[in-house]
């Protein structure tokens, strides 16, 4: 196995960095205090200033126009499809360097599941594809996940929005919580029940819808501010008597699920990439820290338990990188989709960045505490990752069923 990093992907990377740094840093720069003071980024009821949706808007489109928005999206939608290990080279660089800010993550690249040219809009027809792609492929329009709800997290199969046939249309009611980015989406990828019986027996009744957000009985009710932050990305949606035409049906009716997981290892694969690369910052404020910081008249890098500390992110870090290059390396050349090791991935990597901001936090002292250094902002990070894409729980309980049936493999 070759761990050399792809020419084209060094090619990608470098001119990723260099876009950023021309198109996007300046923008950043001139409107500093609107997008680092959380009175101004967010609005009373935690949505997003409109400037700030602007200054995203204009960077999704400047992006696109440079060919990074869109390639992890499908070839037949426009995009490179650029697999699950560019993607975790790629997040590991973006957030070495631009780890917090604002205007970086995840707007110059999209979630390659929820956003941009999500893979589940292969499902749509040909006379959708001509109508709506063209705006999210530019970056013009965005999207959001209509999946969770208030009872149905991890166990996706409790959701209870329905959707009742009438003619031509659908009629969906319901709720959704924890759906990011609903607050400022013009389309909704909606999940609901069409056939109670068959999503009973967890083999399917669940059809995916395309919905225009701005349509009457699709509503959001509130943002969802988490870890001491004034807004959010989530956000709660009510859905009441919403009409949609059968042609808006993505995939096939009743198994919405089996398009809807297209894609989603490249998603983990980035995450993990992310979480790689924010820990790799972290290490390094650490290490200079411990060089300029002294402590009974001698730089605390000579206190041993300093020492063990470093020592012990860089050892997490460095399983964490391999283990996520190895599963990208597996994805990408085996028939069989390594589920065990995408599961031990994705659990590993986002606890392992906590583990890393812990203890530069802890070697900072004081300092590592405070708003100063951004460190605190990627503890709690580290924390909410854990979450999304699948908890750490789920994440095992996958590793064990594919332990006690057999696959002992590694």
């Amino acid at each position: 196995m070759d761990f050399t990093i792809p020419e084209e992907t060094q090619e990608i990377i470098k001119g990723l960095k260099q876009f950023i740094e021309k198109v996007v840093l300046p923008l950043e720069k001139e409107n500093h205090e609107l997008l680092y003071n959380e009175r101004n980024y967010y609005t009373e009821d935690g949505r997003h200033h409109p400037k700030v949706e602007e200054l995203r808007k204009i960077v999704r489109m400047e992006s696109a126009k440079a060919g990074y928005y869109t390639m992890f999206g499908a070839e037949e939608l426009g995009g490179e499809q650029l697999g699950p290990m560019t993607a975790l080279l790629v997040q590991e660089a973006i957030n070495i360097s631009y780890p917090f800010n604002k205007l970086v993550d995840p707007i110059v690249i999209p979630s390659p599941f929820t956003n941009g040219l999500s893979p589940i809009l292969t499902g749509l027809k040909e006379e959708l594809k001509e109508r709506y792609l063209d705006g999210i492929r530019s970056g013009e329009k965005t999207l959001c996940f209509g999946l969770t709800e208030p009872d149905a997290g991890s166990d996706v199969w409790s959701i209870k929005t329905n959707a009742i046939k009438e003619g031509n249309e659908w009629v969906i009611n319901g709720s959704k919580q924890w759906i990011t980015n609903a607050a400022h989406a013009d389309y909704c990828m909606l999940f609901a029940v069409t056939n109670p019986d068959l999503k009973a027996q967890r083999k399917g009744g669940i059809t995916c819808f395309f919905v225009e957000t701005e349509s009457e009985g699709f509503s959001v009710d509130s943002v969802i501010p988490v870890m001491g932050e004034l807004g959010g990305e989530a956000c709660i949606i009510s859905i009441d008597n919403l009409r949609v035409p059968d042609e808006n049906v993505i995939g096939e009716v009743d198994f919405g699920f089996s398009i809807a997981i297209n894609g989603i290892n490249t998603g983990r694969l980035g995450m993990s990439g992310k979480c790689i690369g924010s820990a790799q910052w972290a290490l390094k404020k650490a290490v200079e820290y411990a060089e300029i910081r002294k402590t009974f008249g001698k730089p605390i890098k000579e206190h041993q338990m300093i020492q063990a500390m470093l020592a012990e992110s860089a050892m997490d870090i460095y399983a964490a990188r391999n283990m996520a290059l190895n599963c990208a390396w597996k994805i990408e050349n085996s028939k069989k989709q390594p589920r065990k090791e995408i599961s031990m991935v994705k659990a590993f990597c986002t606890e392992m960045m906590g583990r890393v901001y812990d203890r530069a936090m802890q070697i900072h002292g004081g300092v590592g505490i405070s708003n100063e250094l951004g460190l605190e902002q990627g503890y709690r990070l580290a924390r909410i990752v854990r979450i999304p894409d699948g908890t750490s729980e789920i994440h095992r309980r996958t590793i064990a069923k594919s332990l006690l049936s057999g696959d002992l493999t590694f």
